[in-house]
Order: structure tokens, then sequence, then C-alpha cells
């Protein structure tokens, strides 16, 4: 599964998963001062139940490992997940 890196204007980006041209997930976050404030995630009814919310985040918290970031949880989803415990050394 292939999630596009999108800049969506000054410091805004997502992660996007498209299927025949129609938007069916995607993960956003502002950056600023290494930190990723993770806004928004959303999964189309018809990939809903299928983990998608979960591998978009993993790649979000693959690219903060990468480039040295930090992740600040802001939208549900995300705040929710990081309560687990798993992404501790990215959290900021």
């Amino acid at each position: 599964m292939e999630f596009k890196l999108v800049e969506r204007g000054t410091n805004y980006f997502a992660f996007e998963y498209e299927q025949d041209g129609e938007m069916l997930a995607e993960i956003t976050w502002n950056l600023r001062d290494g930190i990723m404030d993770m806004t928004h995630t959303f999964v189309s009814p018809k990939l809903r139940g299928q983990g998608m919310a979960k591998k978009l985040l993993e790649r979000a918290a693959e690219y903060a490992r990468e480039h040295q970031y930090k992740m600040n949880p802001i939208c549900s989803y995300v705040v929710a997940e990081f309560q687990k415990g798993e992404y501790d050394d990215i959290k900021a």
C-alpha cells in the first residue's frame, strides 16, 4: 500500500491514499520547530475496519523517526493511539 506525501501549504503536510483518483484516506499535520502537530485522520467508509488509520499513523511515525521529528497528538485517533505507549519515543 502506497501513501503519497503531499505538501498542502506552508508547513502543512499529509500522507494520502487514493484509488482511481478518489481520496480514501489521509493523515495530516502541521510542522513547526521539528514537531509534527497531528491534526486529522480520515478513512473513507469504503476502507473502515481494515486498519487503514493505523497504517497511516505508522507511516507518519516512520517519517518522524527518519527526520528526527517529534509528534504532538491532537486528532482524537492519534491521541488514543499515543496513550498505548507505542509511540513514546517520538511523542512531543
